[in-house]
């Protein structure tokens, strides 16, 4: 049977489940646009700016487990994709994004909007490849979902010459994908095991990619049947109820001392899914390297990773549903001697995480606390950079799977994007954006793509009038030498009206319940711009107070 090579590329994602592609159109893979045309099982959604693009894809990886998938033309729209590409890659998202490439016979001619992507993304993906016959589209497409789903979870691109898009090809379709999982041995869970049984003050730290709603199950039943004192890596708070007894917080950026000096008198760490990365370990500090204090028992996705910057005692290359439901068949000891710290630790959490008051008539915390109290337990909380991402990162309470979109890259710019992405995949979950008015401004303009789809995101967007965390910086190592870090901003409220949405202002605590609730009302996309004193740059000090040092 010929088909065009845009024909079997739709058809295989079709046969891979597919339902959604966000992507910008061009001119280089009309093809595979025109393939999707009349395809009622899997809608193209139209965005504003290719890294919207990768983000909103990136966002659905996380979501679901199965990869994000991403269209872009070349050049231009390729390079504004390696935002996305880049969080995909050091979130551990599946992620596939697709690019138009220039016809087969102007390739190494540096031709209109020409790059080699197999060189230029080598950095940000697991694998770049470039399909140069229709023939093979089932081969490359098939390999593209096996690889962004197994191992360590990441971003996969193809290139898609144009001419190849056109050309007829006689190929059966592929198979659909299915994951590799990787699974424990008995030895390692003997060993596993042996270690638990000897410990006095054990923690386990929990993070990474490639976690299902039934691995978080599986979790649960092990820390609640062995009493684990439980933390999360950097913006992986979704991976266990933050309401859990056994849950004791996050050791990401300003983590909890409490919770710091627990870490550091373990006698036990077990790590399981967290590359222990920058943001976890506090620059590589929190813990010996490349030999830690803690015996060190290291579960991880990917094998590459273990052992790579840190040397524990016992490393084991599982997948998180394998792994966890290998925990959750453990029995546990007889003696758990660090039951008894639970309730200590939970308090330290809870008091780390009450409400602290700032300058200004705005009090972050009490906006925090109204939303634990009123949002649902499957609510979506975005957001991208900033130090506005403590309010959320820090003080709300994330209780079911997949509630916490952030990025563990630090990219300005994802909260927005992510929230169309995750509103339009499941349109029946409240979905609230966390922004800054820097960070809004990098992707603000897919407010433009939710009015479209009509995707009722509620944004609340933290304007102080500068890039804060860089003003933090500044202030710190130059005080009061301003150099650009400055805003002038637009009326943000007025600007949500003008694509179509619903606009409001606050500038009071007392204005922010009443203007959430005519946002929800309304239907529409929101933003609720919440003025904040520029006095509140973080939560702990001062403007003033950093600047004198």
């Amino acid at each position: 049977m010929l088909r065009s090579g845009g024909r079997i590329l739709v058809d295989q994602l079709l046969l891979n489940g597919v339902d959604l592609a966000f992507g910008v159109p061009g001119e280089s893979y009309l093809h595979a646009l025109d393939a999707m045309y009349g395809e009622n099982a899997l809608k193209f959604v139209i965005c504003r700016q290719e890294g919207g693009v990768a983000m909103m894809a990136e966002a659905y990886g996380k979501l679901t487990g199965r990869p994000g998938i991403a269209f872009v033309t070349r050049g231009p729209g390729a390079t504004n994709a390696t935002a996305g590409l880049h969080i995909a890659m050091q979130d551990s998202t599946p992620m596939i994004l697709f690019i138009g490439q220039v016809g087969r016979g102007m390739i190494e001619r540096e031709a209109f909007q020409e790059l080699d992507y197999r060189r230029f993304l080598s950095e940000v993906t697991k694998w770049t490849a470039e399909i140069d016959d229709p023939a093979r589209i089932p081969e490359f497409v098939h390999r593209a979902f096996m690889t962004a789903t197994s191992g360590r979870p990441g971003p996969v691109a193809l290139a898609l010459p144009e001419d190849m898009l056109a050309e007829m090809a006689d190929v059966p379709d592929g198979r659909p994908y299915r994951a590799v999982e990787a699974w424990p041995s008995p030895g390692d869970l003997e060993r596993l095991g042996e270690a638990i049984a000897k410990a006095e003050r054990p923690l386990l730290l929990v993070g990474g990619g490639g976690w299902n709603e039934q691995a978080r199950e599986d979790l649960r039943k092990f820390v609640e049947a062995f009493d684990m004192p439980t933390a999360v890596g950097f913006r992986r708070a979704h991976l266990i109820d933050n309401d859990h007894r056994c849950y004791m917080g996050d050791v990401g950026i300003g983590a909890n001392p409490a919770l710091l000096e627990r870490l550091k008198v373990a006698d036990l760490l077990i790590v399981m899914g967290s590359r222990l990365s920058e943001m976890t370990t506090d620059g590589y500090t929190r813990i010996g390297l490349p030999l830690p204090e803690q015996t060190l028992i290291h579960i991880h996705n990917g094998a590459e990773e273990l052992g790579r910057v840190y040397q524990g005692e016992l490393a084991i290359h599982a997948s998180m549903p394998g792994m966890a439901a290998a925990l959750a068949s453990l029995a546990p000891p007889a003696k758990r001697p660090w039951a008894a710290t639970l309730d200590e630790g939970r308090r330290a959490y809870d008091g780390f995480t009450a409400p602290v008051t700032i300058p200004g008539e705005v009090q972050m915390g009490e906006i925090i606390a109204w939303l634990n109290e009123h949002l649902p337990r499957d609510a979506i909380i975005t957001n991208g950079a900033g130090n506005y991402c403590t309010w959320p990162n820090r003080f709300y309470r994330y209780r079911g799977f997949g509630t916490q979109l952030g990025p563990t890259s630090g990219s300005m710019g994802y909260g927005l994007p992510a929230a169309v992405g995750a509103k339009i995949k499941f349109p029946e979950r409240m979905v609230v954006c966390f922004a800054g008015d820097g960070c809004f401004m990098m992707h603000g303009q897919e407010f433009a793509t939710a009015c479209q789809y009509d995707a009722p995101i509620i944004t609340i967007l933290v304007n102080n009038g500068m890039y804060g965390t860089i003003r933090m910086h500044q202030e710190r190592e130059y005080p009061a030498r301003v150099s650009g870090t400055d805003l002038v901003n637009p009326d943000f409220a007025a600007l949500a009206r003008a694509y179509g949405g619903h606009g409001e202002t606050v500038e009071t605590t007392e204005d922010f319940a009443p203007a959430f609730a005519r946002a929800r009302a309304s239907g529409k996309p929101s933003i609720i711009e919440i003025r904040l004193d520029p006095e509140a740059l973080t939560v702990s000090r001062t403007l003033s107070e950093i600047r004198r040092g």
